[in-house]
């Protein structure tokens, strides 16, 4: 859907997975102008700003007057922020100034599954997960056409990307506090692709929700013999105890306190079996199975080197 009018990409630089610059990337490679909106003017808004047809802003999304600039000229948006207490701040903002300016075709808002579970009374989700139940509800109040896109944990967040990785790595082992629950994790080049397909749909099916999993809901113990496969030698689940690996695994990554209740919840609500779900949107909007761990795999070049 070439178009003179840029498409706007919050969060382009950031975030769990970096799904706001591979969108950027998807929409190049169909031919459409790109409006890239970033946080900080460092070396990855660099990278962003070396693409051809990528007009890359620096704002903060918070910041009406800096919104307001970025969607300017712009028919349809990408909305995404990094964790943040701010989250629903940004979404307000973001609303509120798409309301104010030229009317947008299309707002396409990356949520999270567990939305798809909560409610205004529910207590046992993180924080972030309850900014993301409200930004919903905030855009849908705006009256603006949004679609929901609902991922459930990607395979690149910190509980797969870094501490699997990194205990692979160490020894051959994923620590996790999850026991025998099952979980389907969705790699983030799927939801950027899901992203971009709805973007440039000519008619997109607005006021729709897409829940995206992985190809099955499987125990951990399944996931490790995926890795094992993937990396050509046995890795094993070792299940721990949540309170051991609070301290011993999660503390130690030095999140802040806000990111720190997030995973730590998730961790929560995996050993619930909060994250046994599995839909076909992701096959059926792409045209194609979801990915497998085999991505983090090709994506992560050190867990192939073995122990040390």
């Amino acid at each position: 859907m070439p178009s003179a009018h840029p498409i706007l990409v919050t969060g382009a630089a950031a975030g769990i997975g970096g799904v706001g610059g591979k969108v950027v990337a998807g929409l190049r490679e169909h031919g459409v102008p790109v409006r890239a909106l970033v946080h900080h003017d460092d070396d990855r808004a660099a990278v962003l700003r070396a693409l051809d047809g990528v007009e890359v802003v620096v704002g903060d999304l918070t910041r009406g007057a800096d919104v307001v600039a970025a969607l300017e000229g712009c028919r349809r948006a990408y909305f995404g922020m990094s964790v943040s207490p701010g989250y629903l701040e940004a979404t307000a903002t973001v609303a509120a100034a798409a309301l104010e300016g030229e009317r947008l075709e299309l707002l396409v808002n990356i949520s999270q599954m567990t939305v798809s579970q909560m409610s205004l009374t529910s207590s046992t989700e993180s924080n972030q997960q309850r900014l993301h139940w409200l930004a919903e509800h905030v855009l849908n109040w705006s009256g603006l056409p949004v679609i929901h896109i609902r991922p459930t944990v990607f395979m690149e967040n910190p509980l797969f990307g870094m501490l699997a990785v990194a205990s692979i790595q160490r020894d051959d082992t994923i620590r996790l506090p999850f026991g025998d629950a099952r979980t389907s994790p969705v790699a983030s080049g799927d939801v950027a692709a899901v992203a971009t397909r709805l973007l440039l749909d000519p008619s997109p099916p607005v006021g729709s929700v897409y829940e995206l999993t992985g190809a099955a809901s499987r125990d951990m113990t399944a996931i490790a013999a995926e890795f094992s496969s993937a990396l050509g030698r046995t890795v094993s689940y070792v299940d721990v105890p949540y309170d051991e690996w609070l301290e011993r695994d999660l503390k130690p990554l030095g999140l802040s306190p806000h990111v720190f209740d997030h995973i730590a919840t998730m961790a929560e609500l995996h050993r619930e079996n909060r994250y046994d779900r599995v839909t076909n949107d992701v096959a059926e909007l792409l045209g194609r199975p979801p990915s497998g761990f085999e991505s983090l795999v090709e994506a992560t070049p050190g867990l192939r080197s073995g122990r040390g």
